[in-house]
């Protein structure tokens, strides 16, 4: 492949005309084709079962997230501007054509279940805005009396009223999103104040962060990249053809994502990071060599140069690229998609970035001439650091693995902490003002995130009816909501017995518990039904009285949180099927649950394949099945030190620091195999003289791996600047991993391989 490509080098031009063309046409694919997907949903598997029957569930109760808008007035909301303002705000979001208007609830549309002398009635609580005193204080009696709306829709402290408004799945988009927040701003005026929260405003905000975050952050790691290379290269036109290799595989790799229809995940945003971080390693080498070897030959001709930086890296450089590539691929296992896409398209970029390094790079230098020849200390120099980093390794090989395994000790203890994170919220500053918002309304009402228990009692019709059914709901209700304190709220059928019980007898407070009769139990839903909106009814029970829908609100949305709750509702699941009736679980909270949990299973899963895969590779390109294992024990040691960081640190798995393994296996794996390339190259040159070996390879290789890891680490601390918290964490990460990497490739594998005495027998021939 070497000689095919030393023949192009007839034609540089071509080269580097057919790359530009390319990369334009890539280019206006992405410019016209690209989209950013806002659906969380989107972001989960739909064949995984627990999500169909999920939307199952969510398809017979009518299941929607919802905006929360909250109307807050510091001298309370019983006065007319502020009901008026509820009213008009609610009658806007129901003429949203996005919004169907029976999915908007206030205390404007709320039912209010009282009782008459003629039995039952359902009504308003108010149609036209009280102005009155008295009919003020009327109203406000009617609200702090029905405990279905009080506390509910209406803030115990009477400063906050809020507005639910139920969206479907696909009808939420970044201009509707423009669209709430606009509308909800029309009515802030000095007293009253508007705060919008729920899931899809955190889908809205992170569409709108997501692209910004990356135009923000690619001009800094450009110039950061273009700093160091400059400082290492020492050459402007060899800085400006490697970070043309970077920035021509972005584009390659973004336009094949548009080509194919793939949606852009917040996610996806890094991949120019990483490309531009990863790509420019492949580079350092190449030019490392020319460099050194120009150095040594001063009278060489461009040509014969460039020729000798192709046969000589074409195969370390190639190695590299595949086994990062792998790395990537492996993320194919995980059933999360902005995971497995992330790791598809980064390992499409990191090919291209490997195939522009050798040809378009040698065209470069072909049309532009080579760097200018530097003066570098004696590489053969006894005295050099490098020479003498590499014999004081060898000679304390024991204080080495000894450090190496108290390293690993600690990491294996402080990955035992570390936990899983399903919060959507948490990427986003704490500060923030969707966070606020999402805290303000959590700390007026009952939370903003819904976890939904499905009660199902298969075939038996009205088993819901039953009062010891209906009463072991209520009574579960209770002990979640007094048991933990991130649940504020529930919500089921119960709620609508436990009122109208107490309504039909002169609201006395001893009568607001299920009744013990499954007749009366049937009447006052008869009642119900012909007083009231048996449309209300649907999202807590279906039609034959089977399945029972019970609604938590969480002030929290993270997996400690929900799991917390899910574990108080598991102890009832015996007594419940005493009465024949199973437990599952919909919503988008319990979703959120089974991502973290796909999350888990996908992280495992790529670890495992990629260092199985690595080893493979390892051991086919140096023939050495030892060799493989071997150049593996850094990146194992890698993994092992991330990992305990995050647990000592609390720094939770999520979908953006899952990628770390993987990213720490692909980039890694490239120390190793360029060190053990010309470990193998130096034994033969030296006769296997092993301690010469090693010096030579750490002067060499050595040289060119801290380079790469400088230019790495440059790169990837450049995330510390972006929006998202977890972005900053993966980038410190990541940072962490190429210097113990690098440091663990110089190191531990060096005294591996002396003590294996790896190379040091010669050949039968």
């Amino acid at each position: 492949m070497s000689k095919l490509l030393t023949r192009f080098l007839k034609s540089p031009w071509v080269i580097i005309g057919v790359t530009l063309i390319v990369t334009v046409m890539f280019f206006f694919v992405m410019k016209d084709n690209s989209r950013m997907e806002t659906n969380l949903d989107k972001y989960m598997p739909e064949s995984n079962p627990a999500f169909i029957y999920s939307d199952k569930a969510e398809a017979i109760f009518g299941i929607k997230d919802g905006i929360i808008v909250a109307v807050e007035n510091q001298d309370g909301i019983f006065n007319a501007e502020t009901l008026d303002t509820l009213k008009q705000l609610t009658k806007a979001l129901q003429k949203m054509k996005q919004i169907n208007k029976d999915d908007v609830t206030s205390l404007y549309t709320a039912d209010n279940i009282v009782g008459t002398d003629d039995g039952l009635d359902v009504k308003r609580f108010y149609k036209r805005v009280p102005k009155s005193k008295e009919k003020l204080d009327a109203l406000r009696k009617n609200v702090l009396s029905n405990e279905m709306v009080y506390g509910r829709m209406v803030s115990k402290n009477e400063k906050v009223a809020i507005i639910i408004a139920e969206i479907g799945k696909d009808v939420f988009s970044q201009k509707f999103y423009y669209e709430i927040l606009n509308l909800t701003k029309k009515y802030q005026t000095d007293k009253i104040k508007i705060h919008v929260a729920g899931r899809p405003i955190v889908e809205g905000e992170m569409a709108l962060l997501g692209p910004k975050d990356m135009k923000k952050m690619v001009p800094i790691v450009i110039l950061v990249i273009a700093v160091v290379l400059f400082l290492i290269l020492r050459s402007f036109k060899s800085t400006l053809l490697t970070l043309g290799v970077v920035f021509f595989s972005t584009i390659w790799a973004f336009g094949l994502m548009a080509l194919l229809k793939i949606p852009i995940y917040a996610v996806s945003t890094m991949i120019p990071v990483m490309l531009i971080a990863i790509g420019v390693a492949y580079s350092v080498h190449l030019y490392n060599h020319l460099q050194l070897f120009i150095n040594e030959n001063p009278e060489v001709t461009k040509k014969e140069a460039v020729v000798d930086m192709i046969k000589a890296m074409w195969s370390p450089v190639m190695m590299a690229a595949v086994t990062t590539a792998v790395g990537f691929i492996s993320l194919l296992t995980s059933q999360v998609y902005p995971i497995k896409y992330f790791g598809l398209f980064t390992a499409f970029g990191v090919a291209v970035a490997w195939i522009l390094s050798v040809t378009f790079i040698p065209a470069g230098i072909m049309v532009f001439g080579l760097p200018k020849r530097r003066e570098i200390k004696d590489k053969n120099d006894e005295n050099s650091f490098l020479y003498k980093i590499a014999a004081k390794v060898l000679k304390r090989k024991s204080l080495t693995i000894i450090i190496t395994s108290v390293i690993v000790v600690l990491s294996v203890i402080g990955m035992q902490k570390i936990w899983i994170n399903s919060s959507f919220l948490d990427k986003f500053e704490k500060d923030s003002d969707i966070v606020m918002t999402d805290k303000f309304i959590n700390e007026n009402f009952g939370g903003t995130t819904m976890l939904n228990l499905i009660l199902d009692a298969g075939e038996n019709p009205d088993a819901f009816k039953n009062p010891k059914l209906l009463s072991l709901t209520d009574e579960m209700q209770k002990k979640v909501v007094k048991d933990l304190k991130v649940v504020g709220n529930s919500f089921s059928l119960a709620d609508f017995i436990d009122r109208m019980n107490k309504v039909m007898n002169a609201d006395k407070e001893a009568f607001n518990k299920i009744p013990n009769s499954k007749d009366m139990i049937a009447q006052y839903l008869l009642l119900y039904e012909m007083s009231g909106d048996p449309e209300n009814l649907n999202k807590v029970v279906n039609y034959d009285y089977t399945k029972l829908n019970v609604t938590f609100q969480l002030k929290s949305d993270n997996s400690k949180a929900i799991n917390s709750a899910l574990d108080i509702l598991k102890t009832y699941k015996d007594d419940f099927k005493k009465y024949g009736v199973t437990m599952n679980y919909a919503g988008s909270g319990y979703k959120g649950l089974v991502f973290t949990d796909l999350i888990l299973e996908g992280q495992v899963m790529s670890l495992i394949l990629s260092l199985f895969i690595v080893i493979i590779l390892l051991a086919l390109m140096f023939k050495s099945f030892k060799a493989g294992l071997l150049g593996s024990v850094p990146i194992v040691i890698t993994a092992l030190i991330s990992f305990g960081v995050m647990g000592f640190l609390n720094i939770p798995l999520n979908t953006t620091t899952a990628l770390l393994s993987s990213i720490a296996i692909g980039i890694g794996i490239d120390y190793a195999v360029h060190f053990i390339e010309q470990y193998k190259n130096f034994a033969k040159e030296t006769n296997r003289n092993m301690l010469l070996t090693a010096k030579k390879t750490m002067a060499n290789s050595g040289r060119a791996i801290i380079y790469n890891a400088v230019v790495v680490i440059a790169g990837f601390l450049v995330l510390l600047f972006s929006v998202f918290p977890p972005n900053r964490e993966l980038g410190a990460l990541v940072s962490l991993n190429m210097f113990t990497s690098f440091a663990g490739t110089l190191t531990i594998l060096l005294v591996l391989l002396s003590i294996t005495k790896m190379y040091s027998k010669k050949n039968k021939k």
